[in-house]
């Protein structure tokens, strides 16, 4: 906006994005419906600056300007609200010094779905004429200086730059962009979510490469991440858990079977060269937890595996 301001003050005539007013007087009839119509017009064109306080080539006049610098900018959102239903709020006054005299200066910015005019903004001349500075369902643009009603052209431009900001949505993060055969799924990752193995069968599938720009794939080494065995896990549970019963060998044994813990890859995995569990130290963090959670964890962990063993008993 820093650069918009700057090209307002140097600017000696209008254009699309910056138009002088000598003055603007909200007390007199008609003159919200105009003002309204100025800035809506240039929000839908991409943004611009009005800037108060000049003649139609860029220069100071010194016209009182205390009145569009007290403005409470809520005024000005709910006066385009009653018009045309949008809460439109991004703009902002600043009062800035040209060749010694003050101007304000409203700097709008652009909206990304054109507003459109609701009520039409017809005021009164005189006793026997009006002007209706704005109709009913018209979405008004810049032409140059001017605003005017929308044409073709102008929902062309609108559509084009919703396109091209899709476009880039999509593309932004992608350092390559690669064709893949007919029927290929693609799949996206944030940064934070890290690919690892899992024999869960609802896992999705990917093809490793040798493409040293590929994302980076880390094979899990279960030897260092299921490290420990039962022994190991009933020594570190009853060395954190100082205040509860000794757990043992049975308590595990009962764990595994009311949680399902050797089908969870996080706790538990099977050695297919010993056979035997190993398991890693998130499985001993949720022990601790969950008897931390509930003092009795472990006696109805035994309670509820030993009715499940009398009833396929009988």
């Amino acid at each position: 906006m820093n650069d918009l301001i700057a090209n307002a003050l140097a600017a000696e005539r209008e254009s699309k994005h910056i138009d002088f007013k000598s003055k603007v007087d909200l007390l007199e009839s008609g003159a919200w419906c105009e003002f309204i119509k100025d800035i809506v017009a240039m929000a839908n064109s991409g943004g611009g600056a009005l800037v108060i306080g000049c003649d139609n080539k860029g220069n100071p006049i010194g016209s009182d300007i205390s009145g569009i610098l007290s403005l409470d900018p809520a005024t000005i959102t709910d006066q385009v609200h009653k018009y045309t239903g949008v809460q439109f709020s991004q703009f902002e006054i600043v009062e800035k010094i040209k060749q010694r005299h003050s101007v304000a200066i409203i700097l709008i910015h652009p909206v990304n779905v054109p507003i459109v005019f609701t009520k039409p903004g017809t005021y009164r001349i005189d006793d026997k004429t009006q002007k209706t500075a704005f109709s009913a369902g018209t979405v008004y643009f810049r032409h140059g200086a001017k605003n005017e009603p929308g044409n073709t052209e102008d929902l062309k431009n609108v559509i084009e730059k919703q396109i091209e900001c899709v476009r880039k949505t999509w593309l932004k993060g992608l350092r390559k962009v690669v064709s893949a055969p007919p029927g290929s799924n693609v799949y996206t990752f944030p940064p934070s979510v890290e690919v690892r193995e899992t024999l869960s069968p609802e896992a999705k599938a990917i093809r490793i490469v040798d493409d040293p720009d590929a994302p980076a794939y880390r094979k899990i080494n279960f030897d260092n991440s299921h490290p420990k065995r039962q022994k190991n896990v009933i020594e570190q549970v009853n060395s954190a858990l100082l205040d509860a019963d000794k757990i043992n060998l049975y308590d595990i044994q009962c764990i595994k079977r009311l949680y399902n813990i050797e089908s969870n890859n996080a706790f538990c995995h099977r050695s297919k060269f010993t056979g035997f569990p190993q398991y890693s130290e998130a499985f001993i963090v949720w022990l601790i937890s969950e008897y931390k959670k509930d003092k009795q964890f472990f006696h109805n962990s035994r309670a509820k595996a030993l009715q499940i063993r009398k009833k396929m008993a009988k």
